[in-house]
């Protein structure tokens, strides 16, 4: 199926012929792909689908071996990651990244004061008037963790670890975020808020996300589109509702016959 284009509001991020091979082996092929500036797009796809992949290769830790990325028309295929980052994208990952024996805000002090052009330095005595600060305790208030200032981010619950990486993240004022599975390892009575602090963040805020997550109520429930990915290659680009009536994706979730197929749902709960 050819992708759906992106809207008038402009391409945020474009994937031209994207392909990747490691050792001989095709991990991914073909992708092309348009995401509109102030979109948010869903990535699924079973397990080793390459999703992950994806998300490594928009930020840089991979290369592609064929195609390019570009982000709100500028080349980005071959930037560093700091390039990436200064140029406007942000990005969670699946496993925690905060600094367990900081604070809560001083984790996103560091991202505040990193973004505004000075150092990760932990040796730099913060003050709470200063421009970092501020930002900081903007961006906690925005994910609800004002109450939580000063307690050790390594105590935090998986949810409330999820809140200060996406602060972490706002505090950088990326116009491009990708959420790499934010509800993983999350408690289910903690997924509607952070649904709901995803949902208010992007609205409010007019930025563009990208979101790999193996929760189709989130995934369905969220997002403007939905990207299926299958065995490397993008298979459907779709509204969600198209998409949960969609046969051939239907058919890749869960391995049945298209008269088989139902609304696609996790099997396995984890993907890559």
């Amino acid at each position: 199926m050819a992708p759906t284009p992106p809207t008038e509001r402009g391409v945020a991020l474009r994937f031209q012929g994207i392909g990747l091979q490691i050792g001989g082996a095709r991990i991914l092929e073909a992708i092309d792909l348009e995401v509109a500036s102030g979109e948010m797009v869903g990535v699924i796809g079973p397990n080793g689908a390459g999703k992950t992949t994806l998300f490594n290769l928009v930020s840089g830790l991979m290369r592609p071996t064929e195609g390019r990325i570009t982000m709100n028309g500028q080349d980005i295929t071959d930037l560093a990651v700091d390039r990436r980052a200064r140029a406007g994208l942000g990005r969670t990952f699946q496993t925690s990244s905060l600094f367990p024996g900081l604070s809560v805000q001083e984790n996103v002090r560091l991202a505040a004061q990193a973004a505004m052009g000075g150092s990760l330095s932990l040796f730099r005595f913060p003050r709470s008037s200063d421009a970092a600060t501020r930002r900081a305790l903007e961006c906690l208030e925005q994910v609800g963790l004002t109450h939580r200032l000063q307690a050790a981010a390594g105590g935090l619950s998986h949810g409330d670890k999820r809140k200060v990486e996406i602060a972490m993240i706002l505090a950088t004022d990326p116009e491009v975020v990708l959420l790499d599975e934010p509800m993983a390892g999350v408690g289910s009575g903690d997924v509607p808020g952070l649904v709901e602090i995803i949902r208010r963040i992007h609205r409010e805020s007019g930025r563009t996300l990208m979101m790999v997550e193996h929760h189709m109520e989130v995934v369905l429930g969220l997002v403007d589109r939905v990207a299926v990915m299958h065995r490397g290659t993008l298979l459907a680009v779709d509204e969600p509702e198209a998409i949960m009536a969609n046969a051939e994706v239907q058919a890749a979730y869960l391995g049945q016959s298209e008269g088989q197929a139902g609304a696609p749902t996790e099997q396995t709960g984890q993907v890559a």
